[in-house]
């Protein structure tokens, strides 16, 4: 039995393979924000005979403080974990800061990724084959990143926000697969294509009519559960990988650049010492 944490998970992809790895015997961690939610998917492991594994956590996790305090409640909770799935996104057509002063979509997007993964990698260095899978968009051919205005004050669009966001779980891929011997875990960047799921955020009106016409044409979610776990039951020998709709990303792409990688590491290191030190 495998210990399966899951960001995001009482919706769209996070929701189809939280229920599916439920319901083939694994133990499920379910972290999201909305407690109704969360109910909803523990009266049903229940319903199912499956409550002793199912395990809803409350957070949001656009704040530092709250994926802080996931990651001590996992590790006092749980031996090891096998599988760190990275699913929590929430889409903006306008700028938010969140109450510790972070840009929302970087908050929730790039830095709690960041801290999970880095955070949990001692749990899961205890499992036998650990693997962490960021649902991302790996490589995508987008404008660069804004190295000076990370939190895009400047001329904030949501889409931006959205592809940089992408763009920077790259990079971070790229840093956590350089830990060597001190974390065992494999990490997959996935993007397992357009998928008809509940793309859960706040648009405006050209926003949501856009969003309409992409769920009208993308696949439906249960096509995406098979190739994750595909990959969550037997990872791949390389530290990092890449996968676009089932298809290996080469990382020779300039996505992967191991010196942006390092300059964001350096950057993200900074933001956190800089949010400690004022709270």
């Amino acid at each position: 039995m495998k210990t399966i944490v899951v960001t995001g998970g009482t919706s769209g992809i996070g929701q189809a393979l939280a229920n599916t790895c439920l319901g083939r015997g694994d133990r499920v961690v379910v972290v999201a924000p909305d407690p109704v939610k969360g109910k909803k998917f523990l009266d049903a492991a229940q319903k199912a005979g499956a409550a002793d594994r199912a395990v809803f956590i409350e957070a949001d996790l656009g704040l530092v403080s709250e994926n802080r305090r996931v990651i001590a409640e996992i590790e006092q909770r749980f031996a090891a974990v096998d599988v760190l799935v990275l699913c929590a996104r929430y889409f903006r057509s306008r700028r938010m800061v969140t109450s510790e002063g972070i840009e929302h979509n970087f908050a929730l997007y790039y830095l709690s990724r960041y801290l999970l993964g880095y955070g949990l990698a001692d749990v899961m260095n205890k499992a036998e084959t650990p693997v962490v899978m960021n649902i991302a968009g790996p490589g995508a051919g987008v404008p660069g990143i804004r190295w000076d205005d990370l939190g895009l004050e400047r001329g904030y669009d949501g889409w931006v926000a959205m592809f940089q966001g992408g763009r920077l779980n790259d990079l971070l891929g790229v840093s956590f697969a350089d830990g060597g011997s001190t974390r065992r875990a494999r990490y997959v960047l996935l993007f397992p294509g357009g998928t008809r799921t509940g793309f859960a955020g706040e648009f405006d009106v050209a926003t949501a009519a856009h969003i309409d016409q992409m769920k009208r044409v993308a696949q439906p979610v249960e096509f995406t559960v098979p190739p994750i776990l595909k990959i969550i039951d037997a990872p791949p020998t390389e530290p990092l990988s890449a996968f676009v709709e089932g298809t290996p990303l080469s990382l020779l792409h300039p996505a992967f650049d191991k010196r942006a990688a390092t300059r964001l590491d350096t950057i993200t290191r900074q933001l956190l010492r800089d949010k400690a030190s004022a709270s």
